[in-house]
């Protein structure tokens, strides 16, 4: 799983001076510093909101890998399986995807879907992103 995940945004030069009117006072030691540190307090402070949405739709946060083993699993199962993921989704290489498609609902990620280009052409029908 990867760590960090690269984000680009757009500011204003006025709200970029001030950052590093911030960062050069010794407040944060860089950009990217005080960046994590207000998209940190914004979670904070929508905690509730987010685990009320974990709830309700009954996301999984965190990692999850699925491989043949699941997928054997799951077909034991009368229902097709939703997967429901805030973080880090992989599905394992060598996947058997007539199988994945027989037994998998929707596949929802709120994060990084890390599958290859055979998977994501194979499932398109199930993503929901």
């Amino acid at each position: 799983m990867p760590e960090l995940e690269k984000v680009t945004i757009n500011m204003s030069p006025v709200d970029l001076g001030k950052i590093d009117l911030l960062v050069g006072e010794g407040s944060y030691s860089n950009r990217t510093d005080f960046i994590r540190m207000a998209v940190r307090n914004q979670l904070e402070k929508h905690n509730i909101e987010i685990q009320q949405s974990v709830t309700r739709n009954a996301w999984m946060i965190g990692a999850m890998s699925i491989g043949n083993g699941d997928l054997a699993k799951y077909a034991q199962g009368a229902k097709r399986v939703n997967l429901n993921v805030v973080g880090y989704l992989k599905l394992a290489k060598d996947l058997d995807l007539a199988l994945a498609t027989q037994v998998l609902g929707t596949i929802k990620v709120r994060g990084v879907l890390d599958v290859t280009p055979e998977q994501r052409k194979a499932l398109a029908a199930h993503f929901d992103n």
